[in-house]
């Protein structure tokens, strides 16, 4: 419960309250689907281990990836707004989850008031990772861009006790590209770059973050480098 970030301070009884919403679902293979597009919406889901990709169809058929969820974090807020999801989730990697029934949640927060609070915590963090996601994609430069996401990916690691340095991506290069609006192409080139000024170790979907302020640093400027 602790390593999912569920609420803490909650006596034996409204715990155990809790745990009985809680449905550990048999783990999803790699490309296996959690909800579609237009299901109604019924549930949010943690992910105990492996990883999660979203992603919606735009009008010209086309996907577009919206986000990216690892362990400890919870996804299906989408679905909230008009009562169904907007958009697709599939695991990226043999993965994990336990899904938890809002409107049962919803009712226990009403009588539980650090449930409730914890849910309002949950929401506002939806808010800011949306809006992380417009900032990210405004970025200058694609390497700002690239950079962003590796050290988001670094924090959210950090917050659950993982290394925040080694990263396995689950995720293949053709969806960062489509997540951050780049080119596969312009992805891999600004890997090799960020290598040759070691910044990073770069073998397949294994990174090694070498020099983390540098990243941070490219953040700020106005120039990229070469």
């Amino acid at each position: 419960m602790n390593r999912l970030c569920l609420p803490l301070g909650l006596d034996a009884n409204d715990l155990n309250k809790l745990e009985q919403l809680i449905e550990r679902k048999k783990p999803l293979q790699p490309r296996e689907g959690v909800f579609s597009s237009g299901d109604p919406f019924s549930s949010i889901y943690a992910v105990r281990s492996g990883s999660i990709k979203s992603f919606c169809i735009d009008p010209d058929g086309r996907e577009q990836v919206t986000g990216f969820y690892f362990p400890g974090e919870i996804f299906g807020w989408d679905g909230l707004a008009n009562n169904q999801y907007q958009n697709t989730a599939i695991a990226l990697e043999t993965t994990s989850l336990c899904e938890i029934p809002y409107e049962q949640l919803d009712e226990l927060g009403n009588s539980i008031p650090p449930i409730q609070k914890y849910l309002m915590k949950l929401i506002s963090r939806e808010i800011n990772a949306d809006q992380q996601l417009i900032a990210l994609l405004a970025a200058n430069s694609a390497q700002q861009k690239l950079a962003s996401l590796l050290l988001s990916i670094s924090d959210r690691l950090l917050q659950r006790k993982l290394s925040s340095t080694r990263i396995l991506l689950p995720m293949s290069r053709g969806e960062i590209s489509n997540y951050l609006g780049l080119t596969v192409e312009t992805v891999s080139r600004v890997l090799g770059v960020f290598q040759r000024k070691k910044y990073l170790a770069v073998n397949k979907k294994e990174i090694e973050i070498l020099d983390m302020q540098a990243l941070r640093d490219l953040m700020l400027s106005t120039e990229e480098v070469e």
